[in-house]
């Protein structure tokens, strides 16, 4: 991941302040004249960009999450409401089977999760949630497959890591649950925080930000702080920008997909999940979830060349030969750059 320059800016309030690109050359001169607060919060934003992101161990495994290349996240919704695929997974047996094939695909996770949160689901009673995902991490913990559980419920939480799973999921960053700080304090697991506005059942009523890019950023900011005030390392944590989670369709959305660079920034890996959702349909005018896999591999590629670590797909051998792809032609330029 390289960049040409810098976007400097500064709020106060709802007020954006300052707002200026530079070349990096010009970063030194653009620092002139700012406080010493502002140059420390500079050079340690820089610093976090440019600092490679260590592995992640995995409880109750010798596997680790290493990020020295973007890792593919399978989705596994045991659900019959999903807005993709509700129904086709339910079956205990056809998500293992399922899970095996995005494996052999190239998946390097699968994310099972019992509870649809697209907008307008319906909550699900987290006992059920419960029964819907944990025969499937049982069935699949001798596998070596690193296991993730996609729910908000503490409960879930404790029963999926009880059952062989490696990471927790939660949408709403630890927030939905009172207790879900504590389960996920207590495990050695990582944790993956993602921003969301309002509940699934109305996120998408009116979503508004002062400034989506910087309020999503505050927003995990602050999460990461309360997850180490809760004892969580901020070695154990991934953010989510939360791809359609409370987003206007389409301005919201691209405006954080093209600020996958600031969110860096906060120096934990990034996770992006756009496979088949609404705003790529708004885009394309494509209605079918199941038919939005060219525009789930364009952004897909997108925000692996912006340096995310961490890609959620339903569509795993496609969106693997699209990094790969990707990376063949950057490793080309690479190679004529040094002719």
């Amino acid at each position: 991941m390289q960049f040409s320059g810098v976007r400097l800016m500064a709020r106060c309030g709802d007020a954006l302040v300052f707002d200026k690109r530079f070349s990096a050359s010009q970063l030194s001169e653009a620092k002139q004249g700012a406080s010493g607060a502002i140059c420390a919060q500079i050079d340690a934003q820089l610093e976090n960009l440019k600092t490679p992101r260590p592995a992640m161990a995995l409880p109750g495994t010798e596997k680790i999450l290493n990020f020295s290349k973007p890792i593919i996240m399978g989705v596994l919704n045991v659900t019959p409401d999903s807005f993709s695929d509700g129904g086709k997974f339910l079956d205990p047996i056809h998500a293992v089977t399922q899970a095996r094939r995005m494996v052999a695909e190239g998946a390097g996770i699968i994310d099972i999760g019992g509870e649809s949160t697209r907008p307008g689901a319906v909550p699900v009673w987290e006992g059920e949630e419960a029964n819907r995902t944990v025969p499937v991490i049982e069935a699949l913990k001798t596998d070596g497959i690193p296991l993730s559980i996609d729910t908000r419920h503490s409960f879930v939480m404790d029963k999926a890591l009880t059952a062989g799973a490696h990471i927790i999921n939660d949408v709403t960053a630890l927030t939905y649950d009172e207790e879900s700080m504590r389960i996920a304090s207590a495990s050695e697991a990582p944790v993956i925080l993602m921003h969301s506005q309002g509940e699934p059942a109305t996120m998408q009523d009116n979503p508004s930000y002062r400034d989506t890019l910087l309020d999503v950023y505050d927003y995990l900011s602050e999460r990461i702080e309360a997850c180490r005030a809760a004892g969580i390392e901020k070695s154990r944590l991934i953010l989510d920008p939360g791809i359609g989670f409370g987003k206007r369709m389409v301005q919201d959305n691209l405006a954080l997909i093209n600020g996958l660079p600031l969110l860096h920034t906060l120096g934990c890996p990034l996770l992006f999940g756009a496979s088949r959702k609404s705003f790529i349909g708004a885009i394309t005018k494509e209605e079918d979830a199941s038919k939005r896999l060219p525009g789930s591999l364009a952004a897909a590629v997108k925000a692996a060349e912006q340096g995310v670590q961490i890609l959620r797909v339903h569509d795993v051998a496609e969106s693997q030969q699209a990094l790969t792809m990707a990376q063949a032609f950057r490793d080309a330029s690479i190679i004529d750059a040094a002719r």
